[in-house]
C-alpha cells in the first residue's frame, strides 16, 4: 500500500514533468513527449484551439498579439489617437459633453452622496485599479525582484531621482514668469510610461541587452514610486481628517484580516471599495487606496511547493479513473474542487491578482483613461501659440531634455561614485537611449495634469506638451538604441543562459 502513491504519481507524465522542472532535474525525452501528448489531447478539442473560423482567424491572433511586449503600448496609442480625432471632428463638442457632462449620482440618505462625471469616474475609480496593479508590481520588485537588493536597486533609483528633479526644474524655469496656477504643473513631466517605453524596447529586439531592459523596468518602477509620492503630498485637495481616519481604519481592518488568515475576496473587495470611497471623500486622491492595497498584498502562498505536491498527490491518488455512476461522478467533482482549491492557495495572492488584473489594466483601463483624457480640441486655437505656451514648453522640454540629462547624469555620477554599476552588456549609448525613452510620460503625466490644473486651457497646454515631448523622446530613443551594436546584448547572458525578463 505504501508504494501505491508513488507508482500512481510516477505514471502521470505531466506531474512528473512539473516535478522534475521544479527541482531542477532535466526531464527525460519520454516525459516531455508524453506531457506534450497529454496537453495536446486536452487542449485540441476545445473551441479556442479548434480550426473553426472564429478562433482560427480572430481569437488566436488576438491572443498572440496580446502576448507581445509592445501590444499594450499600441492599444494605448490607438486610444489616444481616437480621443484626438473625436475631439477635433466636426462633432468634437460631444467629446467634452460625454466625458465631462455626463454624471452618475448615487444618494443614500444624508450620509452618502456620490456625484461624479464619467471622466472623474475613470480618473478616480478605474485608475485606482491601475494603481493597484502598480502597487502590486512595486511590492513584487521590492520583495522578489530587482529592487530587493539595495545595491542592485541603487543605480535605477538614483537614475529615477535625476529623471524627476531635472524635468521639474526645467518646467519651473519656463513658467516662473507666468506664475499663478501654471506653477502647479511641475509634477507633470516627472512621470515615465512603462507601457510605451517597454514597447519601444521590445521593437528593438536584441539591440538592447537584457540588463538594459531590466534597468529600464527598475527605473520605471522607482519613477512610479516617486510619482505616487508627489501625488499623495502635493496634489491633495482640502483634507478631511474624519474621512481620512475612516480610510485608515479600512486599511487596518484589511491588515488584521490578512494576519487572521482570511483569504476570501468576498471579504476584501467590499472593504476595499469602502476604503476607496472614504479616501475619495477625504481629499486625498482616491487612487492612492489602490497603491496602499497593492503594497499590502501578501507575496507568499498559503501552501509551499512541497505542500502543494503532497496535497495534490493525495487528492489524485483517490481520484476515480472512470466515473460510471452518479456517486462516482459526485466524487470526481468533489476531488476536482479540492484540487482546484489547493492549486489556488499554492499561488501567492500578489501573483494571482497581478496575473488576473494586468490584462484588464493594460488593454481596458489605461486605454479608456487615454480616451477620456487625451482629447485636446484645437479648433479655433493658434497651434503656434499652443505649442509655444510656457506650460507646453515646460512639459515637453522637461520630458525630452530633463529626462535625458537627469537620468544620464545621475547614472554617470552613481557609477563614478561606485554606488552602482551598469548592467552587463550595457554601454553609455544604451543609457542615453533608455534615458530618452524615460521621457515618454504619457499615462501618469496625463493623470497628474488632470490633478494639477483647474483651468481647462492650462490642462490642454500640458497635454500638448505631453504629446510632443513623449513622441519626440520615443522617436529619438528608438533612433539612438537602433544605432547601438546588437552584439553588445550577448554580453548580458549569464553563464547559465539569458536572464528571464
Amino acid at each position: 500500500m505504501s508504494e501505491q502513491p508513488a507508482a500512481r504519481a510516477g505514471s502521470n507524465p505531466v506531474l512528473s514533468a512539473i516535478r522534475t522542472r521544479r527541482h531542477g532535474i532535466p526531464p527525460t525525452p519520454e516525459i516531455l513527449v508524453a506531457s506534450t501528448t497529454v496537453a495536446d489531447e486536452q487542449t485540441s478539442p476545445t473551441w479556442l484551439h479548434s480550426e473553426r473560423f472564429l478562433p482560427r482567424r480572430f481569437m488566436r491572433p488576438i491572443m498572440r498579439f496580446a502576448d507581445t511586449e509592445a501590444s499594450s503600448g499600441i492599444i494605448l496609442l490607438i486610444a489616444a489617437a481616437a480621443a484626438l480625432i473625436w475631439a477635433n471632428a466636426p462633432f468634437g463638442e460631444t467629446y467634452a459633453e460625454f466625458w465631462e457632462g455626463t454624471h452618475v449620482s448615487i444618494e443614500l440618505g444624508n450620509w452618502l452622496h456620490f456625484d461624479e462625471s464619467l471622466q472623474e469616474i475613470v480618473n478616480d475609480g478605474l485608475m485606482a485599479i491601475f494603481f493597484f496593479v502598480v502597487g502590486l508590481e512595486i511590492k513584487r520588485e521590492l520583495v522578489l525582484g530587482e529592487l530587493r537588493d539595495p545595491k542592485a536597486a541603487a543605480l535605477p533609483a538614483v537614475a529615477a531621482l535625476g529623471g524627476m528633479i531635472f524635468p521639474a526644474l526645467i518646467y519651473v524655469g519656463f513658467v516662473i514668469g507666468t506664475g499663478g496656477e501654471a506653477m502647479a504643473g511641475w509634477g507633470v513631466p516627472m512621470a515615465t510610461d512603462i507601457a510605451f517605453s517597454v514597447g519601444v524596447v521590445a521593437l528593438l529586439g536584441s539591440r538592447v541587452p537584457v540588463g538594459a531592459k531590466l534597468f529600464l523596468l527598475a527605473l520605471a518602477i522607482a519613477d512610479d514610486i516617486g510619482a505616487i509620492t508627489v501625488i499623495a503630498i502635493f496634489y491633495t485637495d482640502d483634507l478631511s481628517l474624519v474621512w481620512l481616519g475612516g480610510a485608515l481604519a479600512g486599511l487596518v481592518v484589511i491588515e488584521a484580516a490578512k494576519r487572521a488568515g482570511i483569504r476570501s475576496s468576498v471579504f476584501y473587495v467590499p472593504v476595499a471599495v469602502v476604503t476607496w470611497f472614504f479616501l475619495l471623500e477625504s481629499g486625498v486622491h482616491a487612487t492612492l487606496a489602490g497603491v496602499a492595497l497593492g503594497l499590502m498584498t501578501p507575496t507568499r502562498p498559503m501552501f509551499s511547493s512541497d505542500e502543494f505536491d503532497n496535497k495534490a498527490r493525495r487528492i489524485l491518488d483517490t481520484y476515480p479513473a472512470r466515473a460510471t455512476t452518479q456517486t462516482a461522478r459526485e466524487h470526481v467533482d468533489y476531488e476536482a474542487r479540492q484540487l482546484t482549491a489547493v492549486a489556488h492557495e499554492s499561488i501567492a495572492p500578489l501573483s494571482r491578482l497581478e496575473h488576473r488584473l494586468l490584462p484588464w489594466s493594460s488593454f481596458a483601463i489605461v486605454p479608456i483613461f487615454a480616451l477620456a483624457n487625451a482629447g485636446v480640441r484645437f479648433a479655433g486655437v493658434d497651434l503656434v501659440d499652443a505649442i509655444t505656451h510656457p506650460v507646453a514648453l515646460g512639459v515637453g522640454i522637461g520630458l525630452l531634455v530633463g529626462k535625458m540629462f537627469g537620468v544620464s547624469l545621475f547614472t554617470f555620477v552613481a557609477v563614478k561614485l561606485n554606488i552602482g554599476k551598469l548592467p552587463r552588456g550595457t554601454t553609455w549609448q544604451h543609457v542615453w537611449g533608455l534615458a530618452l525613452l524615460a521621457g515618454i510620460g504619457f499615462t501618469v503625466a496625463l493623470f497628474i495634469a488632470s490633478l494639477a490644473f483647474d483651468d481647462p486651457m492650462l490642462t490642454d497646454r500640458a497635454k500638448t506638451g505631453i504629446f510632443i515631448g513623449s513622441l519626440t523622446s520615443g522617436l529619438l530613443g528608438y533612433w539612438v538604441l537602433k544605432r547601438s551594436s546588437p552584439a553588445a546584448s550577448t554580453e548580458a547572458l549569464d553563464d547559465d543562459g539569458p536572464t528571464d525578463v
